[in-house]
């Protein structure tokens, strides 16, 4: 969370069956003739882009100043800003209706999961020979970005947002109850023991929470498990998830949800952050836009790595993309991709990211003023962006994720409410998904 932003969109799944229905008529994905959507460009020429930036009122203000401090300095370029729909999660039945109806912007933002989606839609331009530009400074940003912003090696967009997920505690529920506060060091097993022993059913008091609602909310927590046991989501197109190591991950949720009761279920999604800055819950997997309303909610708090295991303390990443769409317009394409060059860039992305209270995009921000007041302002601020080296695989860029999404989601929370066996419920997912993935 930030001054100016809502709350995390880890990319709800509404809308995505109506998505792939509207890319089945519009064709699905169309051969790339070889062509660059920007050849023939002309910096000079006068041109008209459109953004959908996705955001809120306050965000999508600044928005509009940055896209003007642009067009002060391209007196030839015309952006017509606006969020682009109601909600954030609403842009993705949003442009399925406007590909259909050619009405769809230059740029819009787009959660990370819907990468596979838009990348099969034939309406992405390619960026890859564009970012390949060492003035573009493509390796500054997180890898996780980078692999999520490339379909079969099709770069169709690039980082909008980074971040990742932490273990952010309560000092005060831990010191209460006298239990050593979390390291970077710890495995699943000490979360698991400090959760025991911190929840009281007496005063409503969790030691941590989970959600249940079966959205990649729900899903995404289980990834990071899967991975530090050696895991993988896919093996080429094939559901991977149901291996051993899955198992192994969704075991340990089982058992701190039904064995101890220790852990809060939430339905939507919405209520375990809330119940955190009341001081009911003293652990939470969360990240970065956690971190306003915890302050504005006076908490004593700490952030470290996720716990591991056997030492691996990765984590998962949910950037977010601005995806830049060919309108068979040279000039277009071209005014898009130099208007997403300098948004990103070292100088401008501060304006727009830590602005508005998210990491920054770049390594190189790291010693920029703007990060230097970031991390005054937001405790933890520091750990989020230095986590990100953890963030070493990347949630799949392919066709067919989100429903892949859905199914691990159901899978989890059956699970966690004591309805199915880690083992049962995951193969039920993988056979579900199987043939989804494109």
């Amino acid at each position: 969370m930030t001054p100016t932003r809502v709350t995390r969109r880890t990319s709800m799944v509404a809308g995505i069956a109506g998505f792939a229905l509207l890319l089945g008529a519009c064709g699905g994905s169309k051969a790339d003739s070889g062509k660059d959507s920007a050849e023939g460009y002309d910096a000079n020429a006068k041109v008209t882009i459109t953004w959908w930036t996705g955001q809120p009122s306050e965000q999508e203000k600044v928005a509009e100043d940055l896209a003007a401090e642009y067009m002060k300095a391209h007196p030839n370029v015309t952006i017509k800003t606006s969020s682009g729909a109601a909600t954030t999660d609403d842009l993705l039945t949003k442009l399925s209706a406007g590909f259909t109806a050619d009405n769809y912007p230059d740029i819009s933002y787009a959660f990370g999961s819907w990468a596979g989606e838009l990348a099969t839609s034939g309406k992405t331009q390619n960026l890859a020979k564009y970012v390949a530009d060492p003035s573009f400074g493509w390796n500054e940003l997180p890898a996780a970005a980078r692999e999520t912003a490339t379909y079969e090696g099709k770069v169709i967009g690039v980082p909008a947002l980074v971040d990742n997920l932490a273990l952010i505690y309560n000092k005060k529920i831990f010191n209460d109850a006298k239990v050593d506060l979390p390291t970077d060091q710890w495995s699943w097993d000490d979360f698991r023991a400090a959760a025991k022993k911190l929840t009281n059913p007496s005063q409503n008091l969790y030691g941590t929470a989970f959600s249940v609602s079966g959205s990649e909310d729900t899903t995404w927590h289980l990834w990071p498990m899967l991975w530090q046991r050696g895991g993988k989501i896919l093996d080429g197109n094939k559901p991977a998830f149901n291996s051993d190591a899955g198992v192994a991950a969704l075991e340990q949720l089982r058992a701190m949800a039904v064995d101890d009761k220790s852990m809060y279920l939430d339905q939507t999604d919405e209520q375990y952050a809330k119940l955190f800055n009341d001081g009911r819950i003293g652990m939470m997997l969360s990240g970065p836009w956690a971190l306003l309303e915890i302050k504005e909610a006076g908490l004593d708090y700490g952030v470290t790595e996720l716990p591991g295991y056997n030492g691996d303390h990765q984590t998962v990443s949910g950037p977010d993309l601005w995806v830049l769409f060919d309108h068979s317009d040279a000039n277009r394409a071209g005014a898009s991709r130099d208007f997403i060059k300098w948004l990103t860039s070292k100088d401008i992305d501060p304006k727009w990211n830590l602005a508005v209270g998210n990491l920054p995009l770049r390594t190189s921000e790291q010693g920029t003023p703007e990060f230097a007041d970031y991390v005054k302002e937001y405790p933890g601020g520091q750990k989020f962006f230095d986590n990100l080296k953890n963030a070493k695989q990347a949630r799949p860029t392919v066709a067919g994720y989100e429903e892949m999404s859905r199914n691990v989601g159901d899978a989890i929370s059956k699970v966690l409410q004591g309805a199915a066996k880690p083992k049962e419920a995951l193969d039920e997912a993988a056979k579900k998904s199987a043939g989804a993935i494109g």
